[in-house]
């Protein structure tokens, strides 16, 4: 394989591609353009203040797809002076082109340039790939920018990663893809080819949370969908219909933080409360597909295991923090599997919000009564003056009682008769319903009792 056959030069600036798609024809052509990686290419971000003193590093640069690495790479080979980049894939390269490269980059070291080598998804090389690397990059005969979506600590060997900073890029929000949307709408040169295409905003949102923080898929459904409404009668307008029929599938209607998102959450916790999982996991699965964070899933169902199920199903709460934890650790599309669980498990559990009622009415008697005083036997006593107070006086310890019980009362009297927790008579629930209702019924004789010989 020839040199040119397996890499990518970067000589200087590029002329607009207009035939290029429309993700590459709309890379940022500056840090100023770039949206998002504020932490790196803002008015104090790290890259910024490198390009601005002159030095560029070997770097690592780790982000997930669309985040923008090589997009950084192109800009920081534009902006350096005096250097000479040269660009090669991990998946269709290995030792033979980095000799090439590594040969290449002494002869322009010995006229005056610096050599650059971006290496795409460097986490594709073996041990002894990267091994390859390591000489060259601690002696300077290159600088290397290597570009990865998976945890560096891992897949780069240890004695290159110490030579390299490593700087991490984030998915791009929904506001910063909503961004790069309406410049590529906008732009007369390299946007979409028709400054008079509208797009309904309900279009852009959905495209946004489809892209699930990517800009390359976003500016692919954008592109796809602008095509199919070039050739429809209504020319100037890009509906959701255009987009979906553009992806190959439905592009659904879905946001982040708007109506959309709050009617889905709202149909899967209503439907895991009136205990139907065919509804249930419907909405989990639309969700899903419209690209909402399965974390956010993950955490509503954490809520509802106490707030609905409660202790009428005592390993409901375990089961969805499991679910949670799976979804941190092991992420899409497996993770959806454990949130199929959690959601078919909830939606047939017995239900109780006793719980949620209890702290709810706990709460508002606080609120009302403030800080009334604790009874003394249940106060702290760790000196002898508070002894002497009557701090602690009269406990009995429950383990050291018959059936680990005290029919004590221990709410401040000024609350009365109140009763914050009702265990109803569902599931697991039931048996704390009935031991309760003896518990309550000794303390209240207990009372009467002591009332009585007050009296």
């Amino acid at each position: 394989m020839a040199l040119g056959d397996s890499l990518e030069l970067f000589p200087g600036p590029r002329a607009p591609q207009l035939r290029a798609p429309l993700a590459e024809r709309m890379r940022p052509q500056s840090l100023d353009e770039v949206v998002g990686q504020e932490a790196l290419v803002g008015r104090q971000g790290a890259l910024r203040r490198l390009l601005q003193a002159g030095q560029l590093p070997s770097m690592i640069l780790w982000g997930p797809p669309g985040s923008g690495k090589t997009t950084l790479a192109r800009i920081l080979a534009e902006a350096l002076p005096r250097a000479r980049w040269t660009a090669l894939s991990a998946v269709t390269s290995g030792v033979k082109e980095l000799r090439q490269v590594v040969e290449r980059a002494e002869r322009e070291r010995a006229a005056g340039y610096a050599s650059v080598l971006f290496l795409d998804e460097i986490h594709r090389f073996n041990r002894a790939q990267q091994d390859a690397l390591l000489p060259h990059v601690e002696r300077g005969t290159l600088t290397l920018i290597g570009a990865t979506t998976e945890n560096p600590s891992f897949e780069v060997i240890p004695p290159l990663l110490s030579r390299c900073r490593v700087f991490t890029l984030e998915a791009l929000s929904r506001d910063g893809l909503l961004t790069l949307l309406r410049r590529s709408l906008e732009e007369p040169e390299r946007g979409v080819g028709a400054t008079s295409l509208r797009a309904e905003p309900e279009t852009l949102e959905a495209i946004a949370a489809a892209a699930d923080g990517d800009a390359r898929r976003a500016l692919g459904l954008l592109e796809g969908g602008a095509a199919l409404a070039a050739a429809d009668a209504d020319a100037g307008l890009l509906t959701l219909t255009h987009v979906s029929q553009a992806a190959g599938r439905a592009v659904l209607r879905h946001d982040r933080d708007r109506d959309a998102h709050y009617d889905v959450v709202s149909a899967l916790i209503k439907s895991l409360r009136a205990s139907d999982p065919d509804a249930a996991i419907y909405y989990a699965a639309r969700m899903l597909e419209a690209g909402e964070d399965p974390r956010f899933v993950a955490r509503r169902l954490v809520i509802f295991a106490s707030e609905d199920v409660g202790n009428a199903e005592p390993a409901a709460l375990p089961l969805a923090i499991a679910a949670y934890q799976a979804v941190e650790r092991i992420g899409l599309p497996e993770a959806r599997i454990n949130l199929a669980q959690a959601v078919t498990f909830l939606a047939c559990a017995p239900k109780s919000n006793a719980s949620y009622r209890a702290i709810e009415e706990a709460l508002a008697a606080a609120q009302e009564f403030g800080s009334v005083p604790i009874p003394l036997h249940l106060r702290n006593a760790p000196t002898g003056l508070m002894r002497g107070l009557g701090h602690g006086r009269d406990y009995r310890y429950p383990h050291d009682e018959p059936g680990r019980f005290v029919a004590d009362r221990n709410l401040p009297r000024e609350l009365g008769d109140v009763h914050f927790y009702r265990p109803t008579e569902e599931g697991a629930e039931k048996a704390l319903h009935d031991r309760l209702r003896d518990w309550r019924e000794r303390r209240a004789r207990t009372e009467r009792h002591r009332d009585r010989g007050e009296s």
